[in-house]
């Protein structure tokens, strides 16, 4: 389905280290089909990667939110915590 193709390329972006690009493909699978974990998933690790730690603890939340037993997006949550509070305690 068009949401599944979405995520894909958007993995491919991702690999390709072209996280903006990747994102819009995150986001629009998202729009097609919002109660589809997995693009919530990637883009949040985007997110992650680029710093933007508030943003990135919604994605996951959503995740678990939609789906509970999605253990990679609770870890990643915990993480994102982990390393907000890091940044926060180094000042930046």
């Amino acid at each position: 389905d068009l949401a599944t193709a979405l995520n894909d390329r958007g993995q491919i972006k991702y690999f390709r280290v072209e996280f903006a690009a990747a994102m819009e493909d995150y986001t629009a699978a998202i729009q097609c089909q919002p109660a589809f974990e997995v693009p919530y998933y990637n883009r949040g690790l985007v997110l992650y990667r680029l710093g933007c730690f508030d943003e990135a603890m919604k994605d996951f939340r959503k995740v678990l939110e939609l789906n509970p037993q999605f253990e990679d997006a609770a870890l990643s949550l915990k993480q994102a915590i982990l390393d907000k509070e890091e940044k926060q305690k180094r000042g930046y």
